[in-house]
């Protein structure tokens, strides 16, 4: 758009078309169409503000327009439409010329389109008979080309033919005579091309004789053609010749090393049987097969330089050594094996097999030589133990030599399968020998225990006899740590069994065996230990009656006779200790056992059906004679400890304690003497059975010995006679022996002690006042009855009389 003129300027605005080309914007239109007047507005505005009169109150107002250019705008702006009406009207002309102009050329273009598809149409359809054509062409091109190369196939093999019957009829000339063959089987650079020439006319030859056989067969002509019979023996014999002389090369070139040449006679001979002479015959020429220092050597690496059975260690170490030579060895003959053979798997297969067959079980053989049954070796010379520690390190190193040989590379061998293979015979029989290894281990211990005590005893001859018998015997204690070593063992069977057993139930079945033979050692041990004790027990029991004296005896016999027993009494003693430190062993030794099964055993016994619940019930009736040996001896320890408390209050009771004089002098509230004494000797011999004893069994134990106190102490005083004094004395006694008791936890025997000390008021209390003593105990009357006739007025009060009366039920 040009530039807005003058306001008065004639014309006042001048608009082209080119005007609204591109980007066209109104604002800027009108912009450059007030520009020019702006500038005049805003200084008369300026002029034309408000003003203030200061002679008169308000606003003068200024009577100038506010836009004076407002008609000149307006008249411009009319001028302006005009002339976009005009621009209007010619576009619209324009437009109108240019749509008529469009519509010829479309009519011109539809037509023109439409003869172009008639020609299209008319080419597609050309094109389809050409592509028909040259389909039809490419087919019979592709027939006759696949009969030009059948045909090329058939001169081929027929030319092949020729020359194979042209062999085969040299072949078949005369027998054994192979002087006059062709130069391709004699010829030393054409060894591969007369290698397959001859396996083509073994098989040509071998069919014609077996479809000569079948025709024979059916028309029954005996005199059939031989055939190419002569042909196949000729044959035969040159591939044998053949063979032959490749397998020399072969050994020549590896020698030396040449592996190209190992290579090219191995491709060959691979036409041979699929090579399986040529990779056993490899095999067979290694230095570790045919040298029989290298087996010398793995026997002296293992067993040592005398050949003679080595220690587990030894064998272990040896054994890692030769292993670790043979992988490295294969290792080496894998990377030969690669690179001269078409089939290196099998080569491997073979290789690996021949090192375990061959030199493994040659080294096993002389290693593993299982022990006799009947006389077994002495444990000096390791006993079936050793066998088994060996047996083990073998099979343990053996299977990771296998997995060694795994990793290098066997092909398809089993080499797991063949290992197990290996030890097959010495697996099936490891039940039996690991449960005489046990038994044997068991007898040596008990021989080894039998000896340590004959010379314990033997030592101690000089001692004295019944001296001498209780150092031996503390010397024959049931020892825990023996238990262990039992355990210990048990232990190491059953890691030989987790490593013999592949299958879990086989597992479950030897386990169960083996923790059998640990049953039947820990009771019989056990039981034996106690049966010891109870030995001792008894000859204890036995020196007490030898000095049971009467009384018609000097008193230099008496006095002999109490320092012998109290010489029996310190041996009874000794006994008792003896037997409860041996109880304490055994409920030690069991707990081992109960904790060892919970740990290791049972877990191993599930995959069997009821494995678990049988050991269990085999671990109860195990330890059954134990715990009836046990029992016994505790009866005998109380038999022993009642008998020492009837020797001290018989020999320390005085008759006078119990009627003492009324002289008005303060009665003794201490205990007597006898009651001191046993009450003394009680607390420390049960001191050991506190300590050995637990829960029931503690309980049960302590009852039946209060049980028995209560009753010597009953019969003992039945001896004497009271009167009140003495009846104080008696009730201080009795109180001793009740807060004694009381240590017990027995509630029953508490209670009879009670009861003792509400009978021994029948000795304090008067006459008269026996009726209504046991008015709310009538349950004692009956001992209280026994008690009274023991009062010192029994008599002189006439008491019997009055207890007729008194309790006419209990007369």
């Amino acid at each position: 758009m040009r530039e807005l003129k003058s306001v008065t300027a004639s014309p006042p605005l001048i608009l082209d078309i080119d005007d609204f080309k591109g980007e066209f914007s109104f604002d800027s239109l009108f912009g450059n169409l007030v520009n020019d007047l702006l500038p005049s507005f805003r200084d008369s505005s300026e002029d034309s503000s408000l003003k203030y009169n200061a002679t008169q109150p308000g606003l003068s107002i200024s009577t100038t327009p506010l836009f004076p250019e407002v008609d000149n705008l307006v008249s411009l702006f009319h001028d302006s439409c005009q002339e976009l009406l005009q621009l209007r009207n010619q576009i619209d002309g324009r437009l109108h010329n240019l749509k008529k102009d469009v519509t010829v050329q479309d009519s011109r273009h539809r037509k023109t389109l439409a003869e172009l598809e008639k020609g299209v149409d008319g080419l597609f359809d050309s094109f389809a008979r050409l592509d028909t054509r040259i389909s039809s062409v490419g087919q019979t091109a592709a027939k006759i080309g696949d009969h030009l190369q059948s045909a090329d196939a058939q001169r081929e093999t027929a030319s092949q033919t020729i020359d194979l019957i042209k062999y085969l009829m040299e072949f078949n000339s005369s027998p054994g005579v192979l002087m006059e063959l062709s130069p391709l089987f004699s010829d030393d650079s054409r060894v591969a091309e007369a290698a397959s020439v001859a396996q083509k006319l073994r098989s040509f030859a071998e069919e014609d004789i077996g479809r000569q056989g079948i025709a024979s067969s059916v028309t029954g002509n005996a005199a059939a053609s031989r055939g190419l019979e002569v042909a196949v023996a000729n044959l035969q014999e040159y591939c044998n010749e053949l063979e032959n002389r490749l397998l020399a090369r072969f050994d020549a070139a590896s020698q030396k090393r040449e592996l190209t040449t190992m290579a090219e006679c191995a491709k060959i001979l691979s036409q041979f049987n699929r090579g399986t002479s040529a990779m056993q015959h490899y095999v067979a020429t290694r230095p570790m097969f045919i040298d029989v220092e290298i087996m010398n050597a793995d026997t002296r690496l293992v067993l040592g330089e005398q050949a003679v059975q080595a220690s587990p260690g030894d064998v272990a170490r040896g054994l890692s050594s030769l292993y670790r030579e043979i992988t490295d060895t294969v290792r080496r003959e894998a990377a030969t094996i690669m690179a001269v053979f078409p089939s290196p798997n099998e080569v491997m297969s073979i290789l690996v097999q021949r090192v375990l067959e061959q030199r493994i079980t040659a080294l096993l053989d002389k290693l593993l030589v299982k022990p006799s049954l009947v006389t077994l070796p002495s444990m000096e010379e390791g006993g079936i133990l050793l066998y088994l520690r060996v047996l083990a390190v073998a099979y343990e190193k053996t299977q990771e030599l296998a997995r060694d040989l795994r990793a290098v590379g066997c092909g398809d061998l089993d080499v797991e399968g063949l290992t197990e293979s290996l030890f097959s015979s010495h697996k099936d029989e490891y039940p039996e020998y690991e449960q005489t290894s046990l038994t044997q281990l068991y007898r040596a211990k008990m021989e080894e225990l039998r000896a340590e005590n004959q010379q314990i005893s033997d030592s101690s001859g000089t001692i004295g006899h019944s001296k001498g018998a209780s150092v031996a015997s503390s010397q024959q204690q049931i020892s825990v740590t023996v238990v262990t070593e039992f355990v210990r063992w048990n232990e190491e069977a059953i890691s030989r069994c987790n490593l013999f057993s592949s299958q879990p139930t086989t597992l479950a079945t030897n386990v169960k065996a083996v923790f059998t033979c640990l049953l039947d050692q820990v009771s019989q041990y056990i039981a034996d230990g106690l049966e010891r004790a109870r030995d001792s027990l008894t000859e204890a029991a036995n020196l007490r009656e030898r000095f049971v004296l009467g009384t018609s005896v000097s008193r230099r016999v008496a006095a002999a006779a109490a320092s012998a027993a109290e010489a029996a009494a310190a041996a009874g003693e000794s006994s008792f200790r003896s037997f409860m430190v041996s109880v304490q062993r055994s409920g030690s030794s069991v707990a081992i056992i109960q904790q060892y099964f919970a740990n290791s055993i049972s877990r191993l016994l599930l995959p069997v059906d009821g494995a678990h619940a049988a050991s269990c019930e085999e671990m109860a009736t195990a330890m059954s004679s134990a715990e009836a040996a046990a029992y016994r001896g505790l009866q005998q320890c109380i038999e022993t400890v009642m008998a020492e408390v009837e020797r001290l209050l018989s020999a320390e009771q005085k008759a006078t304690e119990y009627r003492l004089p009324d002289d008005g002098i303060l009665p003794d509230h201490r205990p007597t003497s006898a009651c001191t004494r046993v009450v003394a000797y009680l607390s420390r011999v049960l001191e050991s059975a506190f300590t050995a004893l637990e829960g029931l069994n503690k309980q049960a134990f302590l009852t039946e010995l209060g049980n028995r106190l209560h009753k010597v102490l009953l019969n003992h005083w039945q001896k004497f006679t009271f009167n009140p004094s003495g009846g104080l004395r008696l009730k201080r006694d009795i109180t001793e022996y009740g807060e004694f008791v009381r240590s017990f936890n027995a509630p029953s025997v508490d209670e009879k002690f009670e009861l003792l000390g509400i009978l021994a008021n029948v000795f304090i209390v008067a006459p008269e006042s026996l009726a209504t003593l046991f008015e709310g105990t009538p349950s004692i009357r009956k001992d209280a009855q026994r008690f009274i006739q023991l009062r010192e007025d029994y008599k002189s009060a006439k008491l019997a009389a009055k207890l007729s009366s008194l309790w006419p039920s209990s007369s």
